[in-house]
């Protein structure tokens, strides 16, 4: 097999092998009870750490302003970056001045480095890049969360809420407030990694539990579900047309590397969108080869989250037949108004 060869099929290992994971996570099958042991041991290390955390062994590091976690117990997206972007409008229309935090998977820089609207997302990551771009607000990116804290802090003293995205397991950043966001997955077949889904036992306790899926969320949590109308094609962004006004008759795929693909067909075609073919690619898809050369369509329709990255790479950018469509988080506002209660209780905030 030739590189170049070789180079289109790594994507499709990778998405294959994810996807022969996640149905097994889901239930428990020979899989799941083969790598059950790993597991329990998993388990029993994930414990410690938070005992160790607990007694004070391991330091926590205090910020002088609230922050606020959003993550996911179930390992991949689940949803957490539109929620961060509508926490963000939100804390602002209450008089909150928020920044953002996060790690920025496969970011390439180590230390705390701030996103600006130039950056590259293969130097920042996707996700960090794209609530940067959507909210305006303050965004730094490192592999210890404290550290970008406090580089948030001293270039932004105006911030006095910090948002940490995917920061659920980092607890060396103390916060004020979790979040635990889940899908319409829920919690799989209830055990931890690598025989199931979960980085922390499902019983782990947060201050909100939001559930991902139009079709609503268990008591005792709150709904969100991610809207789209609109989509705006990729190489000039001021061209937009309507879900609903797509050409009659032309073949219209769909293409997402976000943690769960199905999650972004099913939205569209809940818009009345219909698809002549899908293309689920591994999360954080870097683009490098072009997956839509293969793709017989007039319009390919991809996430917002790829746009960021096709947009930086000339063949994705260039080509006429990508649409992204942005997708803005519906969520019960109540929760916005319970979490400005929660801070209202920090001493700083």
């Amino acid at each position: 097999m030739n590189r170049a060869r070789f180079a289109m099929s790594r994507p499709r290992l990778r998405s294959f092998a994810e996807s022969v994971l996640l149905r097994a996570w889901q239930r428990r099958g020979a899989l799941a009870w083969l790598l059950l042991p790993l597991s329990l041991v998993y388990r029993a290390l994930v414990a410690a750490r938070r005992a160790l955390f607990a007694a004070g062994v391991l330091r926590q590091v205090q910020m002088p302003v609230p922050v606020v976690v959003v993550g996911n117990l179930f390992v991949g997206g689940t949803g957490k970056t539109p929620l961060v972007i509508w926490l963000v409008g939100q804390l602002r229309a209450r008089g909150f001045t928020p920044g953002v935090v996060a790690r920025g998977y496969r970011a390439s820089v180590g230390h705390a480095t701030e996103v600006g609207a130039a950056s590259s997302p293969l130097e920042v990551g996707d996700e960090p890049l794209l609530v940067a771009q959507k909210t305006g607000a303050p965004v730094v990116v490192g592999r210890q969360r404290a550290a970008a804290a406090r580089r948030l802090l001293a270039a932004h003293p105006e911030v006095d809420v910090i948002l940490a995205d995917d920061g659920l397991q980092h607890y060396a950043l103390a916060r004020q407030v979790e979040i635990a966001l889940s899908d319409a997955r829920g919690h799989g077949n209830g055990w931890l990694l690598p025989a199931g889904p979960l980085r922390e036992p499902a019983s782990r306790r947060c201050d909100f539990r939001v559930v991902n899926d139009p079709r609503g969320a268990p008591p005792g949590s709150y709904a969100m579900r991610l809207v789209g109308d609109h989509a705006e094609q990729v190489c000039d962004r001021t061209q937009r047309m309507p879900l609903s006004a797509l050409p009659p008759g032309a073949r219209i795929a769909a293409a997402a590397g976000i943690g769960h693909p199905q999650r972004f067909f099913d939205m569209l075609a809940a818009r009345g969108v219909r698809l002549s073919a899908t293309l689920a690619l591994p999360d954080h898809h870097d683009f490098s080869v072009d997956p839509f050369a293969a793709l017989e369509a007039d319009i390919i329709l991809i996430t917002d989250k790829d746009a960021v990255k096709c947009a930086r790479i000339a063949t994705p950018a260039g080509n006429p037949r990508l649409w992204t469509v942005p997708v803005t988080a519906v969520v019960d506002g109540a929760l916005a108004d319970n979490i400005v209660e929660k801070l209202r209780g920090h001493p700083t905030a």
